[in-house]
């Protein structure tokens, strides 16, 4: 594959992982499902059922889970067209889809700072 075509690959699966991978551990629709996994691993006794539970909780660590299951379906490799093209390609993946994740959960701070200065100026206008 073609090293632009494997840019071009490399960026999707990344915004595809973060894009799951933000919803599963942020997005409200979640949850629930996060709060139980909160608790479970806070209560858990075994350390595997422990860090199992984390999981769903952090986006860093289920992004990797997300980028192993990409490349099962995908096959994508990176630079290189055996396993280590796979290794390359689940270090690769995450750490850009980590990059995206920190800029959006930038951007949404931002944008609640925003809003949060107009209403108090909509207020001072208020007669």
């Amino acid at each position: 594959m073609a090293i632009g075509t494997q840019i071009f690959w490399l960026v999707i699966l990344s915004m595809v992982v973060a894009c799951i991978a933000w919803t599963v551990t942020q997005e409200e629709i979640f949850g629930e499902w996060r709060e139980y996994c909160q608790d479970k691993h806070e209560d858990c006794g075994s350390i595997l059922e422990r860090k199992f539970y984390y999981v769903f909780t952090c986006e860093y660590c289920f992004s990797h889970w997300t980028t192993l299951l990409i490349l099962i379906f995908t096959g994508f490799q990176l630079l290189i067209d055996d396993w280590r093209g796979y290794v390359l390609a689940f270090f690769a993946i995450p750490w850009i889809a980590n990059q995206m994740m920190s800029i959006y959960r930038r951007l949404r701070v931002d944008i609640k700072h925003e809003d949060l200065l107009a209403k108090e100026v909509e207020k001072k206008l208020e007669p």
